[in-house]
């Protein structure tokens, strides 16, 4: 089943692509949940209309995203956390954390675009996390987690 995406979906695609799913999938999850539509001829011709001109939009994009990701590399992010014995957190750190954290350097970044290696985060160190910005745009982010 060829479905049109209207918005990214995780392990999938992203919003506009033309993807093929199991017909289950697409008419049980995809298409209720207004993530797809049916890719029929007459949506591809619309989809391939507005992608003309979203193009030079997007290219805005890019480089937004772009000097976005040039001033995250350049910022040295310090996590407090309470620790128990040694080296072992209270709780943990995810990208919520991390979020709020680069939120109060300035930057402005969505949780869900940043991903770290194992979710959560319970010992002290240098740890780094995936931030997409843009589906072109992946910066890698390093910080560090110091006790309270």
């Amino acid at each position: 089943m060829e479905l049109i995406l209207r918005q990214d979906v995780e392990n999938l695609g992203f919003k506009d692509d033309i993807v093929t799913v199991k017909n289950g999938y697409g008419r049980n999850y995809l298409i209720p949940q207004g993530m797809a539509t049916l890719a029929t001829p007459s949506a591809k011709k619309v989809l391939a209309e507005n992608l003309k001109q979203r193009a030079f939009r997007e290219a805005k994009l890019v480089e937004d995203a772009t000097k976005l990701a040039e001033a995250l590399k350049g910022l040295e992010i310090k996590i407090t956390s309470k620790t128990g014995d040694g080296t072992k957190l209270f709780g943990s750190v995810n990208n919520a954390d991390v979020a709020e954290a680069i939120a109060k350097a300035g930057h402005e970044v969505e949780k869900k675009f940043i991903k770290i290696p194992g979710n959560t985060i319970k010992r002290l160190g240098k740890y780094s996390a995936a931030i997409r910005l843009h589906r072109e745009v992946i910066v890698d982010f390093s910080f560090e987690i110091i006790a309270e």
